[in-house]
């Protein structure tokens, strides 16, 4: 049974995996552009500055691929704006998805090829 880690919790460990355990071309970012580090900001001033509401987690680029991988608690919730999001980018090309968990993240992760190796060898 995997424990129910907090979101950043899990996003830290995604980037540790990516950094040690990333597939050759990837490039993997978290765009920070909600959250704490946006409090006491305007919704004009963001939206002037390029933040889009929702935009998932983990943004990966791989040999002109973009991946967007949202990351929620085990029992998290998307976010209408997040879904949002997702379908802007998926229609302007990217593949989007959203894990539930750690070990859900490093098997949509593995499934895209965006790992190498795998966190569970039976699979």
């Amino acid at each position: 049974m995997e424990l129910d880690l907090t979101e950043n919790e899990i996003q830290r460990a995604v980037f540790a995996h990516l950094r040690t355990r990333g597939a050759p071309g990837v490039f993997a970012f978290h765009p920070k552009n909600g959250g704490i580090h946006q409090r006491g900001r305007s919704r004009g001033i963001n939206a002037g500055l390029g933040v889009v509401s929702g935009v998932p987690d983990v943004i990966i680029l791989q040999h002109g691929h973009i991946y967007g991988l949202e990351l929620k608690r085990a029992k998290g919730k998307v976010s209408d704006e997040q879904v949002d999001a997702m379908r802007r980018m998926e229609a302007a090309g990217a593949l989007c998805g959203v894990a539930y968990g750690l070990e859900a993240a490093l098997v949509w992760l593995e499934m895209h090829g965006l790992l190498r190796g795998s966190v569970n060898p039976c699979r």
